[in-house]
């Protein structure tokens, strides 16, 4: 995968976390906020993940009503 270089501007209390963050993991700073970002990524994925279960168990006599009859297909056929 290639790398990017990204320049940021943070606290000095933030950078010196990161440091140490990263020092206490034994990774590099630049690890630590790639590994930040992908945790990020991951939580909001699960976020949407149970937001559209939560809005399909909600509304699933709604569609039942509307598209009952449709033919189902995929793995989650009938």
């Amino acid at each position: 995968m290639a790398k990017t270089q990204l320049n940021v501007r943070v606290e000095e209390a933030t950078a010196e976390t990161a440091r140490e963050r990263a020092s206490q993991r034994g990774i590099s700073v630049n690890r630590y906020i790639e590994e930040l970002v992908r945790q990020d990524e991951g939580e909001n994925g699960r976020a949407f993940v149970q937001a559209a279960a939560d809005f399909m168990k909600r509304y699933e006599a709604v569609f039942e009503e509307e598209f009952g009859d449709a033919p189902r297909t995929g793995e989650g056929a009938r």
